[in-house]
């Protein structure tokens, strides 16, 4: 056994769980070995901050520094609470949440509140501070057009990763001198509604209307520029991604719902998706499914959750009706489908 004094002569079992792999350090032109057995293999134990031989079992260092924090978290929001670091980076903020930012609360760090005086200069540095984080007209209209992506994606309840990408994509917008001749409110609904797509969680043209503060044509006509102008690659809308939403809403079974996309599935097949409304595909098959299986929906609840009319409603359930008893017929001489 060697003589260093780095080297402790106490060797541990094989069982140890917490022990992983630690890359292996040169120094000068050799590699770090074990002094025992020159074995290569030395793996790190975390939890008792020690490095150990793994083939000899020889601990060669010991009392390492843990660069973990010194406290324990049981929950996220626990963990929130104790640390001490700032918010990670983030495209859905102006600055990218890099800037500070001073309380609305008129008390001190003891929880005292402030004098009349020292309200009024709060107040004054809240101002100043808040133009000195938009530094020019870019700044501005990025503030004010992520503001308004955040609202209409908080009124869709539409995931954080979204109002990323469509953050992501505004940014590109004004990066390539998109936005002159457009409104801020358009080229912004357009990227939410192309994040929308791009993510597989896509919101109808009528749900965007009555979330935005443009009509309707005027963020069509954005999105579609959006589109050719950056190059976007966004796959047409499959009417099976609004199915879970309007059968959460509506409360049907998993078994309707599962009925509803064998029904798409079958349409796909015979081609009736093309030139039609996803929306309304997603609706009728909705609508067909719940009578196949005995469930007690109507068509004006289909219709409310949809937006989409009792009329397209009938004709695109009988549509798929049709297309089920083909798909059936072509299945085999044994195969059936229910009927309605």
């Amino acid at each position: 056994m060697s003589d260093t004094s780095s080297v402790t002569a106490r060797r541990r079992g094989e069982t140890d769980e917490t022990r992983t792999e630690r890359p292996e350090r040169e120094d000068g032109d050799e590699k770090r070995r074990c002094p025992e057995c020159a074995s290569s293999a030395l793996v790190a134990d975390e939890e008792h901050g020690e490095t150990v031989c793994d083939d000899c079992g020889l601990v060669v260092e010991e009392d390492s520094v843990d660069r973990g924090p010194e406290w324990r978290a049981f929950d996220a929001a626990e963990r929130d609470e104790k640390s001490r670091v700032g918010a990670p980076t983030t495209n859905t903020m102006h600055d990218r949440g890099l800037s500070t930012n001073i309380g609305r609360e008129n008390r001190d760090s003891n929880g005292n509140a402030l004098s009349s005086r020292q309200r009024k200069r709060m107040h004054r540095l809240r101002t100043w501070n808040e133009r000195f984080r938009t530094r020019d007209s870019k700044e501005r209209n990025l503030k004010q057009a992520l503001g308004e992506i955040d609202r209409m994606a908080s009124a869709l309840g539409l995931p954080e990763n979204v109002r990323e990408t469509a953050s992501v994509i505004y940014r590109r917008a004004l990066d390539d001198g998109l936005l002159p001749g457009r409104s801020i409110e358009g080229i912004a609904t357009a990227s939410l509604y192309a994040a929308a797509r791009m993510a597989h969680v896509p919101r109808s043209l009528d749900e965007l209307a009555r979330v935005s503060r443009v009509d309707e044509r005027e963020f069509q006509g954005a999105y579609r520029y959006l589109v050719r102008e950056l190059g976007l690659e966004i796959e047409p809308a499959d009417p099976a991604e609004y199915l879970p939403r309007f059968a959460s809403e509506l409360d049907v079974p998993a078994g309707t719902e599962r009925t509803a996309r064998e029904l798409l599935d079958d349409a796909k097949e015979a081609n009736l998706h093309s030139g039609k409304s996803p929306v309304g595909l997603a609706a009728a098959a909705l609508y067909a499914a719940v009578r196949l299986t005995n469930v007690h929906v109507t068509q004006t609840m289909i219709a409310d959750v949809s937006d989409i009319s009792e009329v397209t409603i009938r004709n695109r359930y009988q549509e798929l009706l049709d297309a089920s008893e083909e798909s059936a017929f072509s299945d085999g001489p044994g195969a059936t489908r229910p009927s309605p």
